[in-house]
């Protein structure tokens, strides 16, 4: 088969792999509905702050892997592929292009009438893929994730948090194909089409928490209180074990 034909395919899979949304399965298994919680967001955050800490890392543990998944097929299926008369490798390009379509498929899912998330968390998991594959170049990521819960938990600003989280590592993609194949007459068009898909995962991710960026500078923005979750937390499991031990 052509490799664009399967190019395609990919980009279609990984899009509906997108549409699955494990929030709201999650509370739907618990006779519950994420989007009429808290926030409203099908979301790692909004579901921790509803559901507990456990269910929130759950939920973030799957979407992580709904992003990072399909990104790493695309990259391992297509490392033996160039595009034509060139040496750009297909993979450098298919890791960012199935990365952003599931992206798109988790914030304009067709399934939910695209009303989706916000998709960082499934942002996070191509990132990690995109650095992983360049060796240490992965720490990037995990420092920046780092970075960012650590001001969740300080300031309690979870929509600048998931910026932070995000924000490092894709400059640092852009920077590596610019690197790695830079300007010349061949490879420059496959270059913006890869550097257009990290530029989208930024609109698109940015697009999502519009409402949050209007809620900061506006001083309305919802708080995300680790330390108070985990002692909402702490309260509940007391109380059940209380309640056992009556």
């Amino acid at each position: 088969m052509n490799y664009k034909i399967m190019l395609a395919i990919f980009a279609l899979c990984s899009y509906f792999i997108g549409n699955v949304n494990f929030a709201l399965i999650i509370s739907k298994l618990k006779h519950k509905d994420i989007r009429k919680m808290g926030s409203g967001n099908p979301g790692t955050l909004n579901m921790s702050r509803n559901l507990g800490i456990k269910i929130g890392v759950l939920t973030l543990v799957l979407d992580v892997l709904k992003g990072a998944l399909p990104a790493l097929a695309g990259y391992l299926v297509f490392k033996k592929y160039f595009f034509e008369a060139t040496s750009f490798c297909v993979a450098d390009f298919a890791l960012y292009l199935c990365g952003l379509c599931v992206i798109i498929g988790h914030i304009f899912p067709v399934f939910l009438g695209f009303h989706g998330g916000k998709g960082i968390a499934s942002t996070m998991g191509v990132i990690i893929i995109c650095t992983a594959v360049h060796g240490w170049w992965v720490l990037i990521a995990v420092f920046s994730i780092a970075a960012a819960i650590a001001f969740i938990y300080y300031t309690e600003f979870g929509g600048m948090g998931s910026f932070i989280a995000i924000t490092p590592s894709l400059i640092f993609s852009a920077l590596f194909l610019f690197g790695k194949y830079g300007l010349n007459n061949a490879e420059t068009p496959y270059l913006l089409a890869a550097d257009a898909c990290i530029f989208l995962f930024f609109f698109f991710t940015w697009f999502a928490h519009r409402k949050n960026i209007y809620n900061m500078l506006n001083g309305t923005e919802h708080p995300t209180s680790i330390k108070g979750m985990a002692a909402k937390e702490k309260a509940k499991k007391n109380k059940n074990a209380g309640g056992e031990n009556a």
